[in-house]
């Protein structure tokens, strides 16, 4: 069965018992959850829900949802572990309960209509209870019923049969898992083990209660369901297949990477070499897809550590020149009925893959070398490790996977405070996220910062002063800035816009600032951003200078000394974001 027709069937199965097909959140987290840098399951964008605010789609809903996980790169290449993946999930927001997400799961999975797998070949586990919560008996005495052995059902542990919430507080609770024997008919165990070969594919979440702050669990007054079964498990299971990367979902990635490379690709280094190109470019792919660029930091760091490190594994594949883009083009056509906005967006993410390659190679046969020298010491310092991040655009884990290759120990503390010295603006205690969504102090990024004062000030005269600055992400390469107002800009409001900034750079107006009282800052005009918690004394940028002001804002980032720094300013699209909320991207010529 095709990755295609597993999607669909699922959705059909879930949509006959009354639920509501939802479409897929982004990649990245909601603006109100700061603590996670990309969606991890599908629980993630539905939280508000599952603590009982009420869903358009009611009560029941069902979707596939993108996700990212970084915790297991350093697994990736293994037979299942992915950085990307899809999330099949169906949820009750107070509806129905344990016993119909239990008996649906197993009609799903059992019936011939639906998957038809082989009822012997399946194993359970539920929860064994701690002091927190006790042992789920309802989810044990269920599975029973529906005829599965009791032997073939495991009682576990928290750390294996327990949902936390998505961020440090929210909803949580026990789950019961699905496992299904990948081994032969003949070597099925009669119990549940640990087994490799006993393959997760299934997870029933019943959010039962919420952790608060002070870490204690509460009952919620709305009991609800969360379930997730991973796409790509699934595949291997319908397609008789020992690993993810043998299913159609990798497939043709695989083989693209096959021609690339002269040599016999069979040494299991080497086998897993590709696996990792295979994985990383993929998600490159969907990470790019949703206006994530390469950079140091937060999530821009993340997508930069998969392009690099997928390079590095294509030069231990001995593959010559820049590659990545040839690897990417089958993502989309694996993905293209499902996911056709991928297709829309095609070429700004291989031009961000080239580019990002490009610059990586630029540096890595010098980086390499560098590493050669210092690693000869037998032990990497902090100071060396941030050498070859800085200079050579290596990324820390990078560097610990190399070392860890040679048997070398590597001062990660010690790079840690080599980064901070270098980047003093504040960071996220997840990434180093910059205040402002900036993805470094650079001197690019701190014209495009610079810029976004004058875009910003540019709108309030074409728009009215209604408009306010709802976020922004700021690269070297470019600038996107959100903003309120209700509909589509015309062309001669962008055009206009885009020539008041250009004029403002004309002028080359100097870009001052002062230290004052928060209060002292308001009363003086300048504007202060989304409802951030400032300072008691902050410092206030006026682009232009007494009687001269065009733009006065609250603002601890980077700026130019002068407009005339900037080069010309160029809006490359306009569109919305979300209700009332409407995005420019535009770049520094």
């Amino acid at each position: 069965m095709r990755s295609s027709e597993i999607r669909k069937i699922f959705l059909e199965f879930f949509k006959s018992k009354g639920h509501s097909i939802i479409p897929s959140a982004s990649l990245m987290p909601s603006e109100t959850d700061p603590t996670a840098l990309f969606t991890t399951a599908g629980m993630h964008p539905l939280t508000p829900y599952l603590l009982g605010e009420k869903h358009p789609g009611g009560g029941r809903v069902a979707n596939i949802q993108k996700c990212v996980r970084t915790g297991d790169i350093d697994e990736v290449g293994d037979s299942r572990h992915l950085t990307f993946f899809e999330m099949m999930g169906n949820w009750s927001f107070g509806e129905y309960f344990k016993k119909e997400a239990i008996e649906w799961s197993w009609e799903f999975l059992t019936d011939k209509k639906w998957l038809g797998l082989d009822k012997n070949r399946l194993a359970v586990s539920v929860f064994a209870g701690n002091f927190n919560a006790p042992f789920d008996e309802e989810a044990f005495d269920l599975w029973k019923k529906l005829g599965v052995p009791e032997y073939r059902i495991a009682k576990l542990p928290k750390k294996n049969n327990w949902w936390g919430p998505a961020g440090q507080t929210g909803p949580c609770g026990p789950d019961t898992e699905m496992f299904y024997w990948t081994g032969g008919a003949d070597k099925i165990p009669n119990s549940f083990n640990d087994d490799d070969l006993w393959v997760e594919i299934w997870n029933d979440v019943f959010m039962q209660y919420n952790k608060g702050e002070d870490g204690k669990f509460y009952p919620l007054k709305q009991k609800n369901v969360d379930t997730g079964m991973g796409l790509e498990r699934m595949a291997m299971v319908m397609q008789g297949k020992n690993n993810v990367y043998e299913t159609d979902l990798f497939q043709p990635i695989i083989k693209s990477l096959g021609g690339l490379t002269a040599k016999a690709v069979k040494p299991p280094s080497e086998e897993k070499s590709i696996r990792i190109i295979a994985d990383h470019i993929k998600a490159s792919v969907f990470i790019i897809a949703d206006e994530v660029a390469p950079s140091n930091v937060g999530r821009g760091y993340v997508l930069r550590r998969l392009i690099r490190r997928a390079t590095r594994h294509g030069k231990l594949l001995e593959i010559e020149g820049n590659f990545l883009v040839k690897v990417a083009e089958p993502v989309f056509e694996i993905y293209k009925e499902f996911y056709p906005e991928l297709f829309q967006k095609k070429e700004m993410i291989l031009s961000e893959l080239a580019a990002e390659e490009s610059r990586f190679n630029k540096t890595i046969e010098k980086g390499m070398k560098q590493f050669e020298d210092v690693s000869r010491k037998g032990c990497i310092s902090g100071k060396d490790a941030f050498t070859l991040f800085s200079t050579y655009g290596f990324p820390l884990e990078m560097t610990i996977e190399m070392a860890k290759e040679r048997n070398i120990n590597i001062d990660a503390k010690g790079f840690g405070k080599e980064f901070e010295e270098h980047q003093k603006i504040s960071r996220t205690a997840s990434a180093g996220m910059f205040k402002g969504g900036l993805a470094d102090a650079g001197e690019k990024t701190t014209k495009y910062h610079t810029a976004t004062h004058l875009l910003h000030q540019a709108l309030k005269i074409v728009l009215g002063e209604s408009v306010n600055q709802k976020g922004s992400n700021i690269t070297a390469e470019r600038l996107r800035f959100d903003f309120s107002w209700p509909e589509k800009m015309t062309k001669e409001q962008i055009e206009k816009a885009e020539q008041i900034v250009n004029g403002k750079i004309k002028e080359n107006l100097p870009v001052d600032w002062a230290e004052m009282d928060l209060d002292d800052a308001r009363k003086s005009g300048a504007i202060g951003l989304f409802g951030h918690k400032y300072e008691t004394k902050v410092k206030v940028y006026d682009i232009g200078g007494e009687g001269k002001s065009f733009s006065k804002e609250i603002c601890m980032g980077p700026h130019a000394a002068s407009t005339g720094e900037l080069g010309r300013f160029k809006i490359i699209k306009e569109e919305a974001v979300s209700a009332g909320v409407r995005r420019i991207k535009a770049i520094l010529e």
